[in-house]
């Protein structure tokens, strides 16, 4: 197989990822041949790579750590830079120039941008008001926020007095919200009076003063005008008013150990009570800077945007790039509105140079015809990254064929339970069709069979075999550490399981075929949906897709659900044009023994579908959590249908 493209020679000299091997080889005296044999090295000798990544990051710190990691054959329990005091916020706010950090773009059209400099000083009021309120270190700032930099001020804020901020989007419904934020117990609520989206002025008020009315640890709501209209919250203060503004205090970084608590980020939900993971500061730092400077080449002249939303963990990746320097493009609202070129405006008008969405979005582009190498100027454009959902071999294509044939794109994939990536993209390496670039330097990554053997060019189960500093630091609530140990460990004893279905490639990439708990089994072959997916998007009618197994007949059969375009109706021809297209891609296990049409599928709140979900109703059993859903009611679409009988 070709690459689809390859980095120059010049690119290469000039990546931080050879930088980063200079210094490797003038302090140890190493030399890699290749990037595989750097990866061996970053696994096998931990202490040596995190070491070499925290100078060439040049952390900021107040005291030094005593060692690298402690216990390392503890999975979980290792013990990463002991000694070490830093703060996560003082390591973001290196630059207090008056380069541009932050553009701030809205649906409506509104701009704004705000400097280092401003940055720094609006985090210094906002930490000197969170003092003032008589906040301190370990309490929990909650924000119900869009993707405005209010949201980031108050991170950095909260981060930086030693205490935990976590947050959802304004979109999620309110038991949604009670079911996170009600578990953690915030002292402080940052919330916005509105937001916007496709189109529309949405009113938030009633939902805020609701959380204030449940969740009664909240001491103060801090409301931020978003929107024009009502700010009428019982008991609330607006933004403006709670800075603390004048002779304001010096702002204070709190020097805190590596792992003190950083984030709660939530599971999804779709299964029972989200589960509330905790982050430290240190390694979400630490590997967050490896993967935007090594692995995405990130330097302070870039421009960085991410599609997402402060309820997704690519909120807390975007925003770490403050630590490089580079500047952020911050966008809230529907990504296709008021057109499907929207955000490829956005990346012309700012001068993106690394571009983060979606897989979904990528096809959807693709789907709208959108042919942006025709259209927009994306000469500062040198990589694409995706994630969310496996990319697919046709998305591929197109990125390369009608966005722009010189970038690496750079498929990635990790979670909200690491902060990070577990496989993700690479300046220095080719990219091919369908594969992700490479595994994570420092992540023990392997590829397991069912007999719990590591293999490579077969599907199997995604598994880490060593400790990395980015694990969660714990569950709340979960004074005995069960729920942390049957979310990861339970599969396999010291090895963190991540639940994924995967594939190391004969280039040393990796293929993801899907979640390991949505794996199809008929007739006992395991098939990852992925696999299906990526040939349902080839068909021009099919707007969006999800595949279950359904128990039938003492064995389990492969149901495709379809949503069509406008005005397209299943006929025969266009199932058997499906089947075809499936079985000439795959096997004949793969091709769907139903085919149904649906007016909508069920996803996340980050936009994933839920197979279980959806599995859960086909055979008539509950779903557990249906607030952890952006759109609930499409579950009732699967519920007793005719064509599922037969």
């Amino acid at each position: 197989m070709k690459p689809l493209w390859q980095p120059s020679t010049e690119s290469i000299a000039n990546s931080n990822l050879q930088e980063f091997l200079r210094q490797i080889k003038q302090k140890l005296g190493l030399n890699f041949d290749s990037y595989q044999q750097l990866h061996q090295w970053s696994v096998e000798q931990p202490e040596q790579f995190w070491e070499q990544l925290w100078d060439y990051s040049e952390i900021q710190h107040s005291l030094p750590y005593n060692s690298v990691l402690r216990d390392p054959q503890r999975f979980p329990g290792a013990r990463w830079f002991e000694g070490a005091r830093l703060n996560f916020a003082e390591n973001l706010l290196r630059n207090r120039s008056d380069k541009t950090a932050i553009i701030a773009r809205l649906e409506n059209g509104s701009r704004r941008t705000i400097s280092y400099a401003e940055l720094y000083q609006q985090v210094a009021e906002f930490a000197a008001a969170l003092r003032d309120r008589g906040l301190v270190k370990g309490d929990r700032v909650a924000g119900f926020m869009p993707n405005v930099p209010e949201a980031i001020v108050a991170m950095l804020a909260t981060s930086s007095i030693g205490a935990i901020w976590s947050s959802c989007s304004p979109d999620f419904g309110i038991n949604g919200v009670l079911d996170r934020f009600g578990q953690i117990e915030p002292k402080l609520l940052l919330a916005c009076n509105g937001y916007y989206y496709n189109g529309k002025t949405i009113d938030t008020t009633a939902r805020v003063t609701a959380i204030q009315s449940q969740i009664k640890s909240i001491e103060q709501v801090v409301l931020v005008p978003v929107t024009p209209g009502s700010n009428d919250v019982p008991d609330a203060t607006m933004y403006s008013d709670f800075l603390f503004s004048k002779n304001t205090p010096e702002l204070q970084f709190e020097q805190l150990p590596f792992d003190h608590p950083l984030y709660i980020m939530y599971s999804s939900g779709t299964t029972g009570a989200p589960k509330c993971i905790v982050h430290g500061a240190g390694g979400t730092l630490l590997q967050q800077l490896k993967e935007h400077r090594l692995h995405t080449d990130l330097k302070p002249d870039d421009v960085l945007f991410y599609f997402t939303t402060c309820g997704w963990m690519m909120w807390n990746w975007l925003v770490a790039g403050l630590a490089s320097e580079t500047s952020l493009v911050l966008y809230d609202g529907s990504p296709f509105y008021p057109e499907p070129k929207s955000l490829l405006d956005i990346a012309e008008q700012e001068s993106i140079s690394i571009f983060g969405t979606s897989a979904k979005y990528i096809a959807a582009l693709e789907k709208a015809h959108v042919v942006p190498r025709e259209t927009h100027d994306l000469s500062n454009l040198r990589a694409i990254l995706s994630t969310g959902s496996p990319l697919s071999h046709e998305s591929f294509r197109y990125v390369y064929r009608d966005i722009k044939a010189d970038l690496c794109l750079s498929s990635i994939s990790g979670g909200t339970d690491i902060l990070s990536c577990f496989v993700l993209g690479n300046p220095c390496l080719p990219v091919y069709e369908g594969e992700i670039q490479c595994l994570g330097l420092g992540m023990a990554v392997e590829i397991w069979d069912q007999t719990a053997q590591p293999v490579e060019q077969q599907k199997g189960e995604l598994v880490c075999t060593r400790p990395f500093p980015s694990a969660p630091i714990y569950f709340w609530n979960d004074p005995d550490n069960q729920k942390y140990l049957s979310a990861y460990f339970n599969t396999y004893k010291n090895i963190w399981a991540h639940g994924d279905y995967g594939e190391i490639t004969a280039h040393n990439g990796m293929i993801i075929h899907g979640r390991s708990d949505a794996v199809l089994n008929p007739g006992g072959v395991r098939i990852g949906t992925a696999e299906i997916y990526r040939q349902v998007e080839k068909i021009d009618q099919v707007v969006d897709s999800i595949c279950i197994g359904q128990d039938w007949k003492d064995d389990v059969r492969v149901v495709l659900f379809v949503v069509l375009r406008p005005n397209i109706e299943l006929t025969d021809a266009l199932a058997q044009q499906i089947r075809a297209t499936i079985r000439a891609e795959t096997t004949p296990r793969h091709v769907p023994a139903k085919i149904i049409a649906v007016a909508d599928i069920p996803r996340t709140i980050s936009g994933k579908i839920v197979e279980l979900a959806v599995r859960n109703v086909v055979h008539n059993q509950p779903v557990t959590n249906t607030d952890a859903l952006a759109n609930p009611e499409a579950l009732m679409l699967f519920k007793d249908l005719p064509g599922l009988s037969d």
